[in-house]
């Protein structure tokens, strides 16, 4: 099996891990993630990778690619969300 040691993921890659998200206004995620799965619907608000806060409309259940150091509290009505490394 070959070794890819020297390789560096990019935002196209696999998902290198997971982490359970409890959105926080103040508290960063432990780690920035590259996508979100929301397994109940409703709106997401994040801070950026930029520092830019956007918050979605309402988004069905699902995963969506974005890149996210914080999951804000205000403006997010999603459950069971996970985020992906």
């Amino acid at each position: 099996m070959p070794s890819f040691d020297n390789y560096a993921p990019g935002l196209d890659s696999p998902a290198l891990g997971a982490l359970s998200v409890i959105p926080n206004d103040t508290l960063a995620l432990s780690q920035r993630i590259r996508a979100l799965t929301l397994n109940g619907p409703g709106t997401v608000s994040i801070i950026s990778w930029d520092g830019t806060v956007s918050t979605t409309g309402p988004l069905p259940a699902g995963t969506y690619a974005l890149c996210a150091t914080h999951v804000r509290a205000t403006g997010t009505t999603a459950t069971g969300i996970t985020g992906w490394i």
